[in-house]
């Protein structure tokens, strides 16, 4: 369950979410290329988003012959996320621009506010990729859940045992599509390769877009925010604030990192709904 506090209160946030998705796209492009059927390539480019549930998700409905591969990958780039991203962050930062310092004005989001927006992101969503409802639904009914302040055991047991359990479960039944005929292939090292330059292209196009906002902003953002606009929660926003802190001991970005962190997990599931429906129409 997250806490959509920092994004509330820092609305512009939602922009990097979109921006860091450009490696989804980026990478299904590549994998048509390299002579990936098109339901194949787009299982793949999801990958990009560090977030293993979406990638599962878009493989089982377009009926990927991937969809173990697909697993492993997604799941181990969201756990190398703090060796991958600070290399694809240095790349296109210089020392100035990470040493950047940031304000953060706290605004105090009311109980109403943190209850309706779900509700109202759920609804938004489903008009705009109505595949997706699934995934982002669940989302935001664990944090209805927990913020409405009446179910406090129902939600430590669906952020603990229950979390577990299913993660437990997932992992078992995928682990029925890794045969050896089908995993240990040629096909399986492509698709670990396709996953990691979707999961740099996120990462750099997150960081690009806020270096491009730069242009226009007479407060200067850290352009490292932009990276954690990934799905990766709260992995990547720590990274970010790991590197910040290096970068210039006290300098303190990591609500703005989480706040773009957020929008990251929203967006990659309306990614993986839009590339379902865009795909499904040609197969």
């Amino acid at each position: 369950m997250i806490d959509f506090g920092p994004l509330l209160s820092q609305p512009i946030m939602f922009l990097f979410g979109a921006a860091a998705q450009f490696g989804i796209f980026f990478a299904i492009i590549v994998a048509v290329l390299l002579g990936f059927d098109l339901k194949d390539a787009a299982s793949i480019g999801i990958i990009g988003a560090a977030d293993g549930p979406t990638s599962i998700m878009v493989s089982q409905i377009l009926h990927s012959n991937y969809v173990g591969a697909i697993a492993v990958a997604a799941y181990s780039y969201m756990a190398l996320v703090p060796i991958i991203q600070p290399v694809a962050i240095k790349a296109v930062t210089t020392k100035k621009e990470r040493q950047i310092q940031m304000k953060y004005n706290p605004v105090s989001v009311s109980k109403g506010t943190k209850i309706a927006f779900p509700i109202i992101v759920t609804i938004i969503v489903g008009f705009i990729s109505p595949s997706s409802v699934a995934l982002v639904g669940f989302l935001m009914f664990g944090n209805l859940v927990r913020e409405c302040g009446v179910l406090n055991n129902l939600s430590n047991t669906a952020q603990n045992e229950l979390a577990n359990l299913i993660t437990l479960l997932l992992g078992i039944t995928i682990s029925f599509s890794m045969r050896a005929d089908a995993f240990v292939r040629i096909d399986t090292v492509m698709i670990m390769v396709i996953g990691l330059v979707a999961f740099v292209a996120d990462s750099m196009g997150g960081v690009l877009f806020a270096k491009f906002l730069n242009l226009f902003l007479k407060e200067k953002m850290n352009p490292m925010i932009g990276a954690a606009g990934i799905s990766a929660f709260p992995m990547s926003a720590r990274v970010v604030q790991k590197m910040a802190q290096k970068e210039r001991p006290g300098n303190i970005i990591l609500m703005h990192a989480v706040g773009a962190n957020v929008s990251g997990q929203i967006a990659s599931v309306i990614a993986g709904g839009l590339v379902i429906k865009l795909v499904s129409q040609y197969l």
